[in-house]
């Protein structure tokens, strides 16, 4: 199975799909898209304006990864659907604990 991120010497890049004004702040598990690469889903509740949703995201990402806020940025895709996190730390912990949301 394809896995929704890219290691970095710094952390992980993690692929998302987020889904905003959703009725709650929630992970989704991961999905597999058509073109076979896997992504991370998340739904927030803010909107899509000023970059609300993207700050929700980092917030529910960093959360639960157990990673400080700071760690998690948007790096890609700041106005799509599909988004790269950047996610700071060790990458083997983050590793194991993006494996871990499969299935929330």
């Amino acid at each position: 199975m394809a896995t929704p991120f890219r290691l970095r010497d710094d952390g992980v890049d993690l692929f998302v799909r987020l889904t905003p004004k959703a009725a709650l702040d929630r992970l989704e598990g991961i999905e597999t898209a058509a073109d076979g690469r896997s992504h991370l889903k998340a739904r927030v509740r803010a909107v899509p304006e000023n970059g609300a949703a993207n700050a929700a995201l980092e917030k529910l990402l960093a959360k639960a990864l157990g990673v400080p806020a700071s760690a998690v940025s948007v790096v890609a895709g700041g106005a799509a659907r599909l988004k790269t996190l950047r996610v700071l730390g060790d990458p083997a912990v983050l590793t194991r604990s993006i494996e871990a949301l499969d299935g929330h």
